[in-house]
């Protein structure tokens, strides 16, 4: 058998049944914007692409789209996570969970967008390495609770 040949990601694209309201969400909620506008296919900053339902409906040749299966997040990062969260507070989301810290000490919140896709935003996990490290923890034991190479603390402390 040959070899596969690699295929490059190019986006993520999600389905919505109303591009307006799903581009103005991801710009109060997050500050995205379009930067590629094909009228039912939207590109904004940082590569996410929304589809209409009802082009979308003609790609896969068929009707049956589900929305809401909590099978599926799109992740982003911030390194103000508290003022993010100022920010978010005003926007009215519906949360999938509060803020909650993993085992790591990574902070994140997740959120459903208005077609209950799910969005998560953590800490930048050079901000959480940084946090340790400023706590008085050496690079050996932030290494350890965070479950990450020494490569990365290594990076945070440049």
């Amino acid at each position: 058998m040959g070899e596969v040949q690699r295929v490059k990601l190019k986006n993520p694209m999600i389905v919505v049944t109303d591009m307006d309201k799903s581009v103005e969400f991801y710009k109060k909620t997050l500050g995205l914007h379009v930067i590629m506008d094909f009228g039912a296919n939207k590109t904004l900053t940082g590569g996410l692409a929304l589809q209409t339902a009802e082009t979308y409906e003609n790609f896969i040749d068929s009707g049956k789209i589900a929305f809401g299966g909590n099978n599926f997040e799109i992740y982003f990062e911030e390194d103000d996570f508290d003022k993010f969260l100022s920010r978010l507070a005003e926007c009215g989301v519906e949360y999938v969970h509060p803020v909650k810290e993993h085992s790591w000490g990574q902070r994140v919140v997740r959120f459903y967008d208005p077609d209950r896709h799910i969005i998560e935003v953590g800490e930048n996990l050079k901000v959480v390495c940084r946090r340790f490290l400023d706590d008085g923890m050496t690079p050996e034991q932030v290494a350890q609770r965070m479950d990450v190479p020494m490569k990365l603390v290594k990076a945070c402390i440049r």
